[in-house]
């Protein structure tokens, strides 16, 4: 009994040093590694998760000091789009009319528009729960709810009906190429039938984290390039090459500094 204990505390420390060496394994990885099933690599997974020693995962286990830098990660990507929402507003002009698409960072220019008179059109649907500055006026869409955002024929009427000074809207990535991409491929269509409300330039707002390089990254949703001049919103930590390129495409680029806070 007592050498069975030392092998299943060896076999542990094992496992424990092996997520701490890589920062986040799979239950598969782990039964091969150690020649064990994987029912015994989830026993001690929770084992030691209840020891706070690793953080259990979706099929696996990531060290602490991984979990917190994801952590940290997602703060830091947080934290430069509310720099970006804020420098953003700084587009919008007293009296204007403008469009927001299911961008958070975009909608959340609006909390930065203070004494300004802004009657916002939107197929946002976490503009329901939000607080703006008094002169801020929001008419929603309606349509049908896709996740946060509004799609559907109801929507493309609703569009053609209006008029708007200025659209901001934001993607799910930007392509290298110039191509934005966006997870509902419906809402492709919406924006377009948007821009083609107003004579204006087209503000995109996109944090440093949806830059991708096209060669390496299979396209499984829908992408659009939009034939009107793009000005495209981002923060100072963007891969300056890539920003390059879309310049050389005709893309104008505006780069928010951005002085991450320290702990």
């Amino acid at each position: 009994m007592k050498n069975n204990q030392k092998t299943v505390q060896k076999r542990r420390q094992d496992i424990l040093e092996m997520i701490l060496a890589r920062g986040e394994v799979t239950v598969g990885e782990i039964a091969r590694h150690c020649n064990i099933s994987e029912m015994t690599v989830r026993r001690d997974l929770q084992i030691m998760e209840d020891r706070k020693l690793i953080y259990r995962t979706h099929g696996g286990a990531s060290s602490m000091d991984r979990i917190n830098e994801v952590e940290r990660f997602g703060e830091n990507i947080n934290f430069c789009r509310n720099c970006i929402s804020e420098y953003a507003s700084k587009y919008i002009s007293d009296g204007d009319s403008i469009f927001i698409n299911g961008s958070r960072t975009a909608l959340n220019m609006l909390k930065y528009a203070k004494n300004k008179k802004v009657l916002v059109h939107t197929n946002n649907g976490w503009a329901i729960s939000e607080k703006y500055p008094a002169g801020v006026s929001v008419c929603l869409t309606g349509g049908e709810l896709r996740g946060h955002v509004m799609v559907g024929e109801y929507v493309m009427r609703y569009l053609l009906s209006i008029r708007v000074d200025k659209i901001f809207i934001g993607c799910a990535a930007v392509y290298d190429d110039g191509e934005f991409r966006y997870d509902i491929p419906t809402e492709i269509g919406i924006n377009e039938s948007m821009i083609s409300r107003t004579n204006h330039k087209i503000y995109v707002l996109a944090d440093h984290s949806k830059f991708q390089q096209r060669d390496t990254h299979k396209n499984l949703y829908g992408s659009t390039t939009y034939e009107r001049q793009i000005v495209l919103i981002t923060d100072d930590k963007a891969d300056p090459s890539m920003l390059e390129k879309l310049r050389l495409n005709g893309m104008e680029i505006i780069t928010v500094p951005v002085k991450l806070p320290t702990k």
